[in-house]
């Protein structure tokens, strides 16, 4: 490494944790922040700042064992916290998984088998339009992993077979809409994950405020989510062919006789069976959200973050001309280390920032509460939408969806409103903008993590243009959609 490198690296280093551990020390009262979250602010902050300027890797492992020596709880208790969260175990296992895609050449295959479409040669822009839809309806009905895991490797044959390099606008986007396009799919299904807790948890908030439950209807969500989804996949990509205008001039010249010069070898035996075995793992997960009323399906979902373990078994065991479909070594050389433990902690974290003893919920609620309580409706909307978007891209979206909802019960019950099309929208929107920075959500960070191909500042540039796009349309397209739905 030159040594002005390493000297920059020593630099980002010593600011980093100075941030980490002097925040604490400021003479700054916060109400309700307890000395603990001074602490948890520190790391928080100080690791933001390491993501942005150095490797993924260490700087994560130390935001971790920050946390361990802090004042929050004991070392084994965060590490378990770390590495034992669910979401955390699915991912790693789903990473190895989709590695085989690399290892074996398919995605070399399905993105030449994308490029070579008729409908797509010459079309760049129906191209990018095909793989966001499809990333929106795979991340709704799949799961937010699945079009990351998915299209990332056969993005990076398609680059390579056009000579398009890691920096370019249009790789750079394509990337970054992958992860768009999820947050945009991740919270349509109510009947999944974060939209169901959500769900759940408003209509005991609202027993206990209101005496009544107020109970969010799954089909009104779906349809919401779905329109307001529909939108924005039309809003993000118009603004990028029109407004951005990146470079897709070898994608629009590219031909069927160019790609046919250097045709790929017929797929072979290890190469069908690898593909049959992803495509029924791919299966597992989307079965269960699009017949619940079959047999099996609820244990397929109630077991869905485990699929992964149980199809890299089979993928072992299968053999092919006398050797196993994939072996982990070989999966795991290229495994993408910065991406994985820059999710762990980002996990971590917003589950920390937000525990009860930081004091952060409660400081929230009281800084929050004063500031609505005197608003017109239509200036209560606009604001609980703001606070929300830039909160869930500092903590974690679930929990910054339950500390707004009782916010949202009081004043609807104060005003005499109707409170469910906006606890619905704006439990929708937080998790559907989570993406500016690598705490915001697992998969933003995923994409923080991808330092090959993409550098912090476009990241950052991008997602906050898209983020204001998401902004306008839940002003304009979702509250009058949610009032007119949602009853």
């Amino acid at each position: 490494m030159p040594k002005k490198k390493v000297e920059t690296v020593y630099i980002h280093f010593i600011v980093g944790l100075a941030i980490m551990l002097l925040i604490r020390w400021m003479p700054v009262e916060l109400p309700a922040i307890t000395p603990v979250g001074k602490q948890i602010l520190g790391i928080f902050i100080g690791t933001l700042y390491l993501w942005t300027t150095v490797d993924p890797v260490w700087s994560s492992v130390l935001s971790i064992f920050m946390i361990g020596i802090s004042d929050y709880g004991a070392m084994g208790g965060v590490l378990s916290t770390a590495f034992g969260n669910p979401t955390v175990v699915q991912m790693f296992f789903l990473m190895i998984i989709m590695n085989s895609l690399q290892v074996t050449g398919l995605s070399a295959h399905i993105g030449r088998f994308f490029l070579t479409r008729k409908i797509i040669i010459g079309r760049p822009w129906v191209f990018t339009a095909v793989l966001f839809v499809g990333s929106v309806l795979m991340a709704a009905f799949v799961g937010c992993f699945a079009p990351i895991f998915l299209f990332w490797p056969i993005l990076y044959g398609i680059f390579q077979d056009i000579g398009m390099k890691p920096g370019e606008e249009y790789p750079t986007l394509m990337l970054i809409f992958i992860v768009v396009a999820c947050a945009i799919g991740f919270p349509v299904p109510p009947y999944m994950s974060n939209g169901l807790a959500l769900i759940s948890n408003y209509a005991t908030i609202t027993q206990n405020i209101l005496g009544h439950s107020v109970v969010i209807d799954n089909g009104q969500w779906l349809m919401v989510a779905l329109i307001y989804g529909a939108f924005c996949t039309a809003a993000v990509i118009l603004f990028t062919k029109y407004v951005l205008r990146p470079d897709v001039s070898r994608l629009k010249n590219l031909t069927l006789e160019q790609l046919n010069k250097n045709p790929l070898p017929p797929l072979n035996r290890r190469q069908k069976m690898v593909a049959v075995v992803i495509v029924a793992l791919l299966m597992s997960m989307l079965l269960p959200s699009l017949f619940p009323f079959l047999p099996g399906m609820s244990w397929l979902s109630a077991n869905s973050t485990g699929m992964a373990m149980f199809f890299i078994v089979v993928l072992c065991v299968l053999r092919a001309d006398g050797k196993p479909l994939i072996s982990i070594g070989e999966n795991m050389s290229n495994f993408a280390w910065g991406t994985y433990f820059l999710v762990v902690s980002a996990i971590l974290i917003g589950s920390v920032l937000t525990n009860e003893s930081t004091g952060v919920i409660a400081f929230l609620n009281t800084v929050l509460s004063p500031v609505f309580r005197n608003m017109s409706p239509a200036v209560f909307t606009v604001v609980v939408l703001f606070v929300g978007c830039v909160l869930t891209n500092v903590c974690n979206s679930l929990v910054i969806g339950m500390i707004l909802q009782p916010v949202i019960a009081t004043y609807c019950l104060t005003v005499g409103a109707n409170s469910a099309p906006i606890a619905a929208l704006m439990s929708m929107f937080v998790l559907s903008c989570a993406i500016a920075t690598p705490a915001a959500s697992p998969f933003a960070a995923m994409l923080f993590g991808n330092k090959e191909w993409l550098r912090s500042k476009d990241i950052y540039k991008y997602d906050l243009m898209f983020v204001a796009i998401e902004m306008v349309l839940v002003l304009v397209v979702g509250v009058p959609l949610a009032n007119l739905i949602i009853k």
